[in-house]
Parts: C-alpha cells; structure tokens; sequence
C-alpha cells in the first residue's frame, strides 16, 4: 500500500512554473532636478564667457602696456594707427587730411561719441599727437587709448 500512494502522491503532484513577485512595475523616468543644475551650471558658463570678453574692432598691432588697462564698451569708432603710419577708421583707411570730416560724418547721431585709440607702441608720438588733434577737431572728447596689460613682477 505504501507505494500505491506513493505512486498516487506523484501523479497528483503536477509541474508549475515558479511564480516570483516582482513587485509593480514602473515606468521609467527621467530625473529633472539634476537637468536643471546642469542647465543653470552651463547658463552660468556662457554668461561669464560672454562678459569677460571684450570689444575689439580695430587692427591687430602690437600694443603698449599698462598696469591698469581696461576696455570701454560703450565707444562708438575704433581709429588704428599702425606701425607703418596707416591710420585706419574701423577697417576704412583714411589720410589725416579727411579724418576730422569722417569722424564728423560717423559719429553725427550720437550724444556723446567716443574713440577707441589702438596705436602701435612704435608709433612716433609727433603721429598719435596730430590724429588726437584731428579727433578733438572733430569734436569728440572721449577717447579712450587702448593698451594691454602688463606683466608684474
């Protein structure tokens, strides 16, 4: 009798599979908060970028230096002296027989016009003299003469 049921025992006994709670699923999601800092981290970068640099529409020359330089932004013409002697008006080239005129012509609608002066620092000083005199004839007193910065000890 003792194997009939154990015969029996084995043949009730059917094979299911394995059933394992998983628990609810979820959807996945895209966590917003570290977005956010990465966005206002990158925000901060471009915003710093773009107020470290500064305005230069002149000619590349080589420069004097100075220990307190700095670059006014709010300057209406850039006038280049180059080492040569050119003197250019933004990227225009001009005599110093016109130049008062064009500055007149240039700066007519604004209140008070200004000049970013860069004069290369081989320049002769009779030269830089006689464009300041055709800048204040022009009658424009702001001028700001453009250097870079020194290197100190």
């Amino acid at each position: 009798m003792r194997n009939l049921t154990r015969q029996t025992i084995i043949l009730k006994r059917k094979e299911y599979p394995m059933k394992v709670n998983r628990g609810v699923q979820r959807r996945a999601r895209i966590e917003i908060l570290p977005l956010i800092d990465i966005v206002f981290l990158l925000l901060v970068f471009f915003i710093y970028a773009m107020l470290s640099m500064a305005i230069h529409r002149g000619i590349p020359v080589n420069l004097p230096s100075s220990s307190s330089s700095s670059i006014e932004k709010e300057l209406v013409l850039s006038v280049t002296i180059k080492e040569s002697g050119e003197i250019l008006v933004d990227d225009d080239r001009i005599t110093l027989k016109g130049f008062a005129r064009l500055l007149k012509r240039r700066t007519k609608g604004h209140k008070i016009p200004g000049i970013l002066l860069f004069a290369d620092r081989k320049v002769s000083y009779q030269l830089l003299v006689k464009v300041l005199d055709q800048i204040r004839m022009a009658d424009i007193h702001r001028i700001s003469l453009q250097t870079t910065m020194e290197n100190q000890p």
